[in-house]
């Protein structure tokens, strides 16, 4: 994994918007009329635009988009797993997103925004069967597009992004094992297939946990908040099993606060689960730090240490507004972390992904190139500031 040694690398969480010319072979997918041989074709091409792309606005470590996914970040894995069946969600208090201290809160902005834009979740995953990954055919593809791609754009380096055990299918339900504590050990041990698979390719893998954070607000109250830490540690032990046999080099673990437009007022503190995030077998980790919820987090490190050869990739332009940070303001986020952990430490990345599936977007495709611009404009400004000053 690279390291800032001469100036601020940047990088960001993963997931982009889908060109017009892919989503029009998905909406055939799921309407009828779908030519498989054409979409390969389509992706391939994509992929490569997207990397070229994410060159010429000045990223050092790209990713694929999250291109081959054909749904969410999350959801994708039941495509690429046997053992689950979906099944509409018959009623609303049956959404597992209708639920949540935010929400309870806000329950008239909450209703006026999924008026506006339906939860994305609207059917449950019940396992039914053995858990065992079945997704290679898929996942060799985007392992074989983002590599062609790296070499024709002229990338080192580059990660694919891939949903944490805590994460992936989200809201199970479990209906075969005989605890739910072994179709977690299940489902992280068909993971550890995709993520060795990407390594074993000379990728980054990037493992990305929503609900690390924000299942916080899903259980306190009623649970306790030592209840809480409980369910993460024991979500750590389950991520880290998962992970068995991969180099730490090669990893990077993306936390956030669920990148939902909304208050965000019961989100958890950074600093009452910061350690447990760095007991993570990874190499970097992505954090959620440019919101104006957890922007005054990043004086979390006046006082936590990053551990030695760790990388911190901070957020430091929002993926939910359309206003595109100045360059100035980057820096400024840019450089007094790296006074904290170290210049060679920081990669300045996005607070989340823009396009969290691919028919939803958060901001609009011009100005996610904007923001991506913004960020190694201010990723140039910090490196003359941090290396003028040792000079």
């Amino acid at each position: 994994m690279r390291q800032s040694v001469d100036h601020i690398l940047t990088s960001h969480v993963g997931s982009l918007i889908r060109p017009e010319a892919l989503l029009a072979h998905l909406r055939a997918k799921r309407s009828g009329g779908f030519d498989a041989s054409a979409h390969a074709s389509q992706l391939a091409r994509s992929v490569a635009e997207v990397v070229e792309q994410q060159r010429e606005a000045g990223v050092d470590v790209p990713s694929d988009g999250e291109f081959g996914k054909d749904i969410s970040w999350s959801q994708y894995a039941l495509e690429r797993m046997s053992g689950f069946e979906r099944r509409p969600i018959v009623a609303t208090v049956g959404n597992p997103w209708a639920r949540g201290a935010d929400r309870t809160r806000f329950a008239e902005f909450y209703a006026e925004m999924d008026a506006r834009e339906p939860p994305a979740t609207q059917v449950d995953s019940v396992c039914v069967g053995p858990i065992r990954y079945t997704g290679e055919a898929a996942l060799q593809a985007d392992i074989r597009n983002f590599k062609a791609a790296l070499a024709a754009s002229g990338y080192a380096e580059g990660f694919l992004p891939v949903a944490a055990v805590s994460s992936a299918i989200p809201d199970r339900k479990n209906e075969f094992y005989a605890r739910d504590e072994d179709c977690m050990l299940a489902l992280a041990e068909a993971l550890r297939t995709e993520y060795r698979t990407i390594t074993d390719a000379g990728l980054v893998v990037q493992l990305d946990d929503a609900r690390a954070a924000v299942t916080f607000d899903r259980m306190v109250p009623p649970a306790s908040f030592a209840d809480y830490r409980l369910w993460l540690a024991r979500q750590v032990e389950i991520i880290n099993h998962s992970l068995e046999g991969i180099p730490e080099s090669q990893v990077r673990y993306h936390v956030c606060w669920g990148s939902w437009p909304g208050p965000h007022v019961t989100d958890v503190a950074m600093r009452d689960i910061v350690d447990l995030v760095l007991k993570v077998k990874a190499g970097a980790y992505c954090i959620e730090m440019a919101n104006p919820r957890h922007e005054h987090e990043w004086r979390v490190w006046e006082s936590v240490k990053l551990p030695e050869g760790k990388v911190l990739i901070p957020g430091v332009v929002s993926h939910v507004s359309n206003v595109v940070e100045h360059p100035e303001l980057v820096a400024e986020r840019i450089v007094r972390l790296a006074q904290l952990v170290g210049r060679e430490n920081v990669i300045a990345g996005t607070d989340c992904g823009f396009a969290q599936s691919p028919f939803y977007r958060r901001v609009h495709p011009s100005v996610m190139w904007a923001k991506l611009e913004s960020l190694a404009a201010g990723a140039a400004l910090a490196t003359k500031m941090l290396w003028a000053r040792q000079g």
